[in-house]
């Protein structure tokens, strides 16, 4: 006999509810973030890129859907966008663009790479101290929307249809 059962979604919390002050200081790291960008010069499209890239690799559905949405409205091509998944094979990023990639592939996964001396030189050869600051105050400020997206699975009432 073959029976189907309909799986609910175990009830998650809502981080927004329940921890509004911890919200406002996750919001206010994330304005910190991108004002240190915007002082030191990192232009928006490596940035959405950098925040898609995090997001695919923690598997933050609405922050997938909402970064590769901020990159196309930065002036990114949708080739350039659908090839961040795969960046490493692809051609269509600038050496510049490649660190800073790699720099977000390892941050994200910090705890199996620890961000190797090869990786943070790389870095160092395209950006100067400033712009390395701000690319890890981004990634960051990513990384713990992601985390608290994830856990909660607060995007499912958020992505768009």
């Amino acid at each position: 006999m073959t029976t189907t059962a309909t799986i609910t979604p175990a009830r998650r919390l809502d981080v927004d509810g329940v921890a509004p002050a911890f919200t406002r200081a996750v919001s206010a790291l994330d304005d910190a973030a991108s004002a240190e960008a915007d002082r030191a010069g990192i232009e928006q499209g490596l940035r959405d890129l950098m925040k898609l890239r995090a997001s695919q690799l923690n598997g933050c559905a609405y922050c997938v859907d909402l970064h590769s949405h901020d990159a196309r409205e930065a002036g990114e091509s949708d080739q350039r966008i659908f090839a961040v998944a795969v960046w490493p094979e692809a051609n269509f990023f600038t050496a510049r663009e490649r660190a800073a990639l790699a720099l977000t592939d390892s941050v994200t996964r910090l705890s199996e790479t620890h961000v190797p001396d090869a990786v943070w030189n790389e870095a160092s050869a395209h950006f100067s101290d400033d712009e390395l600051a701000a690319l890890l105050a981004l990634l960051v400020s990513i990384n713990a929307w992601n985390e608290i997206s994830v856990a909660t699975r607060g995007w499912r009432a958020k992505l768009r249809g």
